[in-house]
């Protein structure tokens, strides 16, 4: 990646820091995956929103 792209979207974040609710709205998102991680290590995760391995079904033309 390039380092000076990162600096100056760090700087334009600096002088025009997201909203509370935008911050807020990300960490919600953030949160929510990691507990559905969570839930499906600890294998609590249902069965029926596991989707099924293999190829997925072709329409017909």
């Amino acid at each position: 990646m390039n380092n000076l792209s990162w600096l100056l979207r760090a700087s334009r974040w600096a002088r025009n820091p997201p909203s509370a609710r935008s911050v807020r709205l990300v960490l919600v998102i953030v949160a929510a995956g990691l507990a559905i991680a969570a839930l499906e290590w600890l294998a609590l995760w249902p069965d029926w929103a596991t989707l099924e391995e293999g190829r997925a079904p072709r329409i017909p033309r």
